[in-house]
């Protein structure tokens, strides 16, 4: 059993996934990984630092106690 972990342990232990490409929002493609980290940073700062909503939904919070 142990020859059998060892085996499987050095079949995969080089194994990567292969890494999916950063686009621009104009298509192109990155290849620098700086270009890729920002592109990252500029998602994310566009997606959490949204206006708020000018309408909220109206939620009731209904308090259940067992």
């Amino acid at each position: 059993m142990r020859q059998l972990y060892d085996i499987t342990k050095i079949l995969s232990r080089n194994h990567r996934k292969p890494e999916r490409p950063v686009k621009s929002k104009q298509g192109k493609v990155f290849t620098n990984i700086e270009e890729q980290r920002n592109r990252w940073v500029e998602h994310f700062k566009e997606l959490l630092n949204q206006p708020a909503l000018l309408n909220p939904p109206n939620t009731e919070v209904t308090l259940v106690t067992a």
